[in-house]
This record gives structure tokens, sequence and C-alpha cells, in this order.
């Protein structure tokens, strides 16, 4: 039995517009990104002659929504842009780019209408700080979103009866292609002690990828008159902003420790990076099968105030 082609689908509340997606990941492979397509199902009687909008955007986001102060959002715009759907501005030939946007348009019928984006040169992928137990609220991040919506035109507020919202993320993966080992090693004196402490820290390559074990070789060669106390082993996700301030957060996402006796006072440090796995290489069977949007199901994206919940439908 061959294998069928998931399609996302998310209507408005007065069910004047549907979007449909083939995937929720994009991803960035360093010298090109994937490009944001899909196709908007409209209901002409619901739209009563309103013109149709999708949109791309890019947020980065460093506060709480509940956080905001005297209008001013802790949030910034980093890419936007709107295209108008209906009327169409172009044949539907010209602005269908893939075989999956094809199929749908055969599927869907006539009121079906194409869309197609591409992400500009520069834009940061999707990323999230890590929480720790006593944060709240939305994480700070850098989000992507695609919106439909009906208005007498793009600049007009945003009715949510008459509009649909799909986060999606932008990803990266790069093959490996640094056959070093990463290697971090210190040397430590104590007083009254006439020898040293030596600890290696050692990793088999310096790119693992989410779902993957990440392996850590510690080597500890003791001459000193010390004994050693606690051996402690941590991930930490570190994190540079630069956008409203040099910034700098350091989160602890992963612990293993181990106890003897004595005391123990150094500490070794050891970069590598963290990447999303090859995506999976794309099929193309003739059978589909639809399936919810649903924001909470998207890894990495925070499920929040404006997400879908069960009163929406």
């Amino acid at each position: 039995m061959s294998p069928k082609h998931v399609i996302f689908k998310k209507v408005s509340r007065d069910k004047s517009v549907a979007v449909y997606m083939s995937k929720r990941d994009f991803v960035d492979h360093c010298d090109y990104v994937d490009p944001v397509d899909g196709v908007i199902v409209l209901d002409l009687v619901q739209l009563k002659g309103k013109k149709v909008y999708v949109m791309l955007s890019c947020t980065f986001r460093y506060g709480r929504q509940d956080m905001d102060v005297m209008g001013v959002a802790f949030k910034r715009d980093l890419f936007m842009v709107t295209r108008q759907v209906y009327p169409e501005l172009q044949d539907k030939e010209k602005l269908t780019h893939t075989k999956i946007q094809q199929k749908l348009l055969r599927k869907l019928g006539d009121q079906a209408f194409p869309f197609f984006f591409e992400f500009p040169d520069n834009l940061p992928c999707s990323v999230a700080l890590q929480p720790g137990p006593s944060d709240v609220g939305k994480k700070c991040a850098v989000e992507f979103e695609v919106k439909a919506f009906c208005a007498e035109n793009q600049d007009e507020k945003m009715d949510k009866q008459s509009s649909v919202r799909l986060s999606i993320r932008k990803i990266q993966f790069s093959p490996e292609t640094s056959k070093l080992v990463p290697v971090a090693e210190t040397t430590f004196e104590f007083l009254m002690s006439e020898k040293p402490l030596h600890v290696k820290l050692s990793m088999p390559k310096e790119t693992f990828y989410h779902g993957e074990p990440v392996g850590v070789n510690v080597e500890i060669t003791n001459s000193s008159s010390r004994n050693i106390k606690d051996i402690s082993l941590s991930v930490e996700q570190v994190t540079n902003i630069v956008l409203y301030s040099n910034d700098k957060y350091v989160k602890s996402v992963a612990k293993e420790e181990t106890r003897t006796i004595g005391s123990s006072e150094v500490s070794v440090e050891l970069p590598f990076r963290l990447m999303n796995p090859e995506p999976a290489k794309e099929s193309d069977p003739e059978d589909m099968v639809f399936e919810e949007f649903k924001r909470v199901y998207l890894k990495g994206v925070v499920y929040g105030d404006d997400d879908e919940s069960p009163t929406e439908a």
C-alpha cells in the first residue's frame, strides 16, 4: 500500500477561508531555503465582496504578551510580506509552483487559489530559549507565521472570525563537513598540594542532531592531595541576543552527576552544535489525507492565547 501525503488544513471560524499546506517545517539548507506554498479555499458568499490576503511574517518576541506596557509590545517584526490572493492578480498557473499545489487545486475545485512565498536572505531560523523551572508564559523566541484574512484592503485590522493563523518553523540542516574532534582540557593546582589535577573533556564530533545521544568522554588525572567529591556534567543552551541589547542567556537543559568523596573546584567547557536532523525526502504519492493544523502539535512553538482551542470551532 503506497504512503499517503498528509495535508494540513485550518478553517476560519466563519468558514469563509480555509488554508491547506503540505508541511509545517521549512528547511534552510544554507545555500537555499524551502519556499512556503499552499492553497486557500474560499466561500465567496461568506466573503461578501471582500478581498483575501495571505501574509508571511517573522517575529522576534522577548517578553510575554501580558507584559505589554502602554501599548508597546515586547516583540519586533523582522520580516513581513502580504499578497492578495482574491480577486486574482495573476493566473493560477503562474502562481502554482509545486506538484502538490497542482493536485490540491484539482481536488479542491474552482474556489481554490494558490499562494507562494520565498524567504529572504539572512532571516534567522526558528528558535526559543529553553525555559527555566520558574519561567511562565511566552518564551524569548523567533517565530514564523502564515496568516490568511478577508478585508477591504490589506491594512485593515484583521477580524478573528474570518482569518486563519498557522505557526510554521524555519529550521536549519547542514551536513557534517568537519572531521575535527572537539577537545578541551584544564590543569588546576591546589594550594598546599605539590601536584595538579588535570581534566580532559572530549566528544566524538562537533555537530549533533535533535534526538541523537550526545556522547561525552571525561578523563581525570588527579595527582593532587585532594579527593574528588562530585563529577557534574551539564549541557547548557547559550544564546546571544543583539536585537535590543547585548544580552547573553544561559540555561541548563540536561545534567548528569556522580558523587564520590572529598572536594572539587575545577570546571572545563567544550562548545558543540545542535541542529535539526536531515529532513526526509518528500515523496509524491497520489493519495492525500487531510489533518487539522494544530499549533500545539508543532515542536518548538509555544502554546499561547492566540492558538487554537476547542471553543474556537
